[in-house]
């Protein structure tokens, strides 16, 4: 601009009206989410939730916040933008629910170089359904136009979760024991950890997302890279009142090997048998493409568990029916046994259809 002419935020490369336009399209997206404590009512300063009002009488708060990680560079390539808010809550909730908390509301900070509206509506439209998917409220956020920190419509996100749960009944897995049983509960893919690895297989490779998926050609390879995260908020609830859980491990970055120990006491090892499940074909896919080694797989991807539950013997065939009448697909997949110092994880067997003759020979944390 010459010395004359006069500057607006709009001419350093942030809209306002814009930013107006994507207010008034999550106003109904929020709205929808609408549950006891709170009605979703975008506007104000700062969100309100009655805990009185959503049934707690002497509730302990517990917090969680998470990312989507380098699955949005996916999302952006794809130009797929419809899921990645699904991930965005279940990243959050999902470590909620392991200590027995119910997600109570959700807010969500999207920073990105250029506003696009109609991009960015589609990614709230994810947030609104991830919290109806786990009970939650969608109760504020923060849109952040920034240019030159962010490539033009590049953007990243962030979410935050507060849920609740009374006093004294708290899941922490002090009382898991040798002779408990580990459930298994299966992902709907590779969730929303790995992607850096899977985009340098991708990239080195030269696939295209837009292409069919080499493992699956009845979709792209973008649509199935970009499955959200399973939400388990609802099913994992059901068998916290119904007092069957004694811990819960969210399979996230660090796989089984880091996950599970996690949530054990001292002197337990957690015997996982890999060959209790067939695992997805993207799985195989990746490890035979990239050459990955059947450790660097366990400790990286969730290998198609996407939470271990850990039940007594007694309440194993209860929970599994509970866990079923809930849409789970769960499957015993090993136990506890007597360990000797710090809480290890082992996996072993033969894994489902993992390519010709994948063994895991005993990797242990």
């Amino acid at each position: 601009m010459d010395k004359g002419s006069s500057y607006t935020y709009q001419s350093a490369g942030v809209d306002i009206d814009a930013g107006e336009k994507l207010v008034d399209n999550i106003k109904p997206l929020a709205a929808s989410t609408k549950r006891s404590g709170a009605d979703a009512d975008l506007g104000g300063f700062g969100g309100l939730f009655d805990l009185k009002a959503a049934g707690f009488n002497d509730p302990i708060l517990v917090a969680a916040t998470d990312g989507v990680g380098t699955k949005l560079k996916v999302a952006l390539e794809a130009r797929q933008h419809a899921t990645v808010g699904i991930d965005l809550v279940a990243m959050c909730v999902n470590d909620l629910v392991v200590q027995g908390a119910e997600p109570l509301f959700f807010l969500d900070y999207m920073a990105t170089g250029e506003l696009d509206v109609d991009q960015m509506t589609s990614v709230v439209a994810g947030i609104a359904e991830g919290c109806k998917q786990a009970g939650c409220v969608l109760i504020g956020g923060e849109t952040a136009e920034m240019p030159g920190m962010y490539n033009g419509k590049d953007y990243d996100l962030a979410g935050f979760s507060v849920g609740a749960a009374e006093r004294g009944t708290m899941i922490d897995g002090s009382n898991v024991t040798a002779g408990d049983v580990l459930i298994g509960l299966k992902s709907s893919g590779i969730h929303s950890n790995g992607y850096s690895l899977v985009r340098r297989i991708i990239d080195d490779k030269g696939y295209n997302y837009q292409s069919p998926a080499p493992f699956d050609e009845k979709t792209s390879l973008g649509e199935a890279l970009l499955t959200p995260t399973r939400i388990y908020v609802k099913s994992c609830m059901a068998l916290v009142k119904a007092g069957y859980a004694k811990a819960f491990s969210h399979i996230t970055g660090g796989g089984f090997l880091e996950n599970v120990p996690r949530v054990m006491p001292e002197n337990t090892l957690a015997k996982i048998d890999s060959s209790a499940w067939d695992l997805l074909s993207i799985y195989s896919w990746l490890q035979n493409e990239g050459n990955i080694e059947t450790r660097e797989m366990a400790r990286t991807f969730n290998c198609g568990i996407g939470m271990v539950i850990v039940v007594s013997q007694e309440n194993a065939d209860a929970a599994l029916e509970l866990l079923s009448k809930a849409g789970e697909d769960a499957v015993i997949i090993g136990s506890i046994e007597a360990g000797d110092g710090k809480p290890k994880c082992e996996v072993s067997g033969k894994a489902g259809t993992w390519g010709s003759d994948t063994d895991w020979s005993a990797i242990t944390s």
